[in-house]
């Protein structure tokens, strides 16, 4: 049950000089938010930043609330945030919440990073 509760996060380079790309897997909960904060935040901020989410099946509302933030933070600095394959039943919170008309969100890491 553990392993269901983590949040894992695999960092690599986009296809397109300054873009990152991070691969998330798990629930996007409150307590596995510090990790994807450190990653976030830690040095150079890339032109793009790509959040992969085809692994999260699950977000709560600390999730939303970071993901708005990184969003708010990235504008501030002139560079963008993109989700990709991004779970119905997470796409569904983000539509709710109308959140989806404020992010960018592209069906797979290849059309957000054609959206450059």
């Amino acid at each position: 049950m553990a392993a269901e509760s983590t949040l894992t996060i695999d960092a690599t380079p986009g296809s397109a000089p300054g873009t990152m790309i991070l691969r998330l897997a798990g629930p996007m909960t409150l307590t596995n938010l510090p990790a994807l904060r450190a990653h976030l935040r830690s040095g150079e901020l890339p032109r793009l930043t790509i959040l992969d989410m085809t692994g999260v099946s699950f977000m709560d509302s600390s999730g939303m609330n970071e993901i708005i933030s990184h969003e708010v933070y990235c504008r501030d600095h002139h560079v963008r945030l993109a989700l990709a394959g991004v779970a119905p039943r997470v796409l569904g919170v983000l539509q709710i919440t109308r959140l989806d008309k404020v992010l960018t969100i592209a069906a797979t890491v290849e059309d957000a990073e054609a959206m450059t």
